[in-house]
């Protein structure tokens, strides 16, 4: 087996702005194994300030991870301790290697092109006039659930904005979901959420910074909108039951990419089962290589809830695919539109270069 890894750098058509940082562009690294007839894709993606993977170190872990890979050495655990990243990498790129071609690693009427998965609308911070206006693209795409990420704007403009598209929108006709990306303090989070219940909201994500398990109880408990945690879930993998029953929340999301893999995102869906607590999965603005990765084992999933899956139309220049979105929903279509020698042209170069 041969193993390689290239980065490519994603630049964003527009900002992509949340409470907590704005993205112009991001890296991701692309994992290839190869036994010399086949080949196999994984892609190593991270957002600087919430993935637990070091940025400036990733080379080194995926350096020494093809190195026992070449060597035929056992593979050095350790690596995937601090780079979910790379475990989520590694994980997806055997499993394409030894799938019937590298891009459709889960057989379901999704990677046949038979059937769409249901996704959110995703609206991200920007002036006011600006998120109206990608509210209304949206709505004219035929989506039926809208994400709103919020926290950075003076919080009497986002009620302003809930109002406005609640004055248009019946919760029947619109559901909205809401993401703060950690942005209430203790101070004010409760009295927040309180009057953004006015507005009938599906769900809030990470109303405050992880880590404050007993507020987080606290909000959950209290709240009259149900909290879906995010961030939350990020570095906790050994603690994972602790923190659902500790908790309780409504909602979890599921990022492959920062919580280590696919393996480790069956283990959470899982205990959220179990304890009678929902889900839905997101990307990790992958490209997208990663982003089909994640629909196709959502595809596999018995959900019943609109995904997080709506992101490949974000960069100018992301991997060529069939991936695509059609009223409210992302579906695969002909697999001869991937960029194959995007990959191909890496593994065919001198071993040395």
């Amino acid at each position: 087996m041969r193993a390689i890894y290239f980065s490519h750098n994603l630049s964003f058509i527009t900002p992509a702005k949340t409470s907590r940082d704005t993205l112009r562009e991001k890296k991701s690294w692309f994992l290839i194994l190869s036994n010399g007839e086949s080949f196999g894709i994984g892609e190593c993606s991270i957002i600087p300030g919430l993935s637990i993977d070091n940025a400036s170190k990733i080379d080194d872990a995926l350096t020494k991870l093809c190195y026992n890979l070449n060597d035929n050495t056992e593979i050095d655990k350790k690596i995937f301790n601090n780079f979910p990243a790379v475990q989520f990498a590694f994980e997806t790129a055997k499993k394409s290697l030894i799938s019937e071609t590298p891009f459709e690693l889960f057989d379901s009427d999704f990677s046949k092109g038979i059937k769409g998965i249901d996704i959110n609308g995703l609206i991200w911070i920007s002036d006011m006039q600006n998120m109206r206006n990608q509210i209304d693209s949206k709505l004219s795409q035929g989506f039926s659930c809208l994400k709103l990420k919020i926290g950075a704007h003076d919080f009497s403009q986002e009620i302003d904005l809930l109002n406005s598209i609640r004055t248009r929108y019946s919760a029947s006709d619109l559901e909205i979901r809401l993401d703060a990306n950690g942005a209430f303090s203790k101070d004010n989070a409760l009295e927040k959420l309180k009057k953004l219940s006015n507005f009938e909201i599906h769900s809030i994500e990470q109303p405050i910074m992880k880590n404050q398990w007993e507020f987080m109880s606290f909000l959950c408990e209290k709240s009259p909108i149900p909290i879906a945690l995010d961030e939350e879930l990020i570095g906790n993998n050994e603690n994972k039951l602790s923190l659902l029953k500790n908790i309780k929340p409504k909602y979890i999301i599921i990022k492959p990419s920062l919580i280590g893999g696919l393996s480790e995102s069956n283990e959470w869906i899982q205990l959220a089962e179990q304890n009678s607590i929902g889900w839905w999965a997101t990307s990790a603005l992958e490209s997208n290589i990663g982003l089909n990765t994640i629909s196709q084992w959502v595809s596999t999933k018995n959900y019943n809830i609109q995904q997080g899956l709506g992101t490949g139309n974000i960069y100018s220049n992301n991997i060529q695919s069939p991936l695509f979105v059609k009223n409210g929903k992302i579906f695969y279509g002909d697999s001869k539109q991937w960029n194959s020698s995007f990959f191909l042209d890496k593994i065919n170069e001198p071993k040395n270069s």
